[in-house]
């Protein structure tokens, strides 16, 4: 008996072949090639609130964390050999492309999203490595300092999506993360450690 998942892929192929005959697919790291990359179910989720202007400003981060993220081999760690070359990949040009890049990657730290660690001095102080912060902790930590607000039709719509998303993919929650015993269930859920003050 073929297995469910090998049922869902049946499916796909047949509805493939017969809306888009001859087309090459994009089928991620099920297609046996090599070169993709890993990335939350929940991304698109995770880079509406990176975007929010009480998280980033006016400078969005959303590309700089999408390159990182393709450059992730799976241990959670980037190696930064060359900030320009990260800074076009992201999108990036001109005379102030890195410089651009460099803002948004503070972002990204401030925001709870990376760690970072640099080499040098001064100036000439550069980016080494990236710890790519499990999102779901990152996020949890701005709702813990008030930087997303829990109220509002924007936030209501967005936190039944993340939930819905979240819980239909199997992704662990903070508490199973970090081992904290939660009080509610939500997005916004207080932990017994954190209400304790620990």
């Amino acid at each position: 008996m073929a297995s469910r998942g090998k049922k869902i892929a049946e499916k796909m192929d047949g509805l493939r072949d017969e809306y888009w005959p001859g087309e090459i697919p994009w089928k991620g790291s099920g297609s046996g090639e090599s070169g993709w990359f890993s990335a939350p179910r929940t991304l698109p989720q995770i880079l509406q609130i990176m975007r929010l202007p009480e998280v980033s400003g006016n400078q969005d981060p959303c590309m700089v964390y999408v390159e990182l993220l393709a450059r992730n081999m799976g241990e959670g760690i980037v190696r930064i050999t060359n900030e320009d070359e990260h800074a076009i990949d992201a999108g990036y040009t001109g005379t102030r492309a890195r410089r651009t890049w460099q803002e948004r990657m503070k972002v990204l730290e401030d925001s709870g999203f990376i760690r970072t660690r640099k080499i040098g001095t001064g100036p000439k102080r550069t980016y080494k490595w990236v710890l790519l912060v499990h999102p779901t902790v990152a996020i949890r930590r701005l709702m813990d300092k008030g930087k997303v607000s829990s109220t509002g039709e924007w936030f209501e719509s967005w936190e039944t999506s993340y939930i819905e998303r979240f819980k239909a993919v199997g992704l662990l929650s903070y508490e199973e993360l970090t081992g904290a015993a939660s009080l509610q269930v939500g997005a916004d859920v207080v932990s017994i450690r954190r209400k304790a003050g620990a």
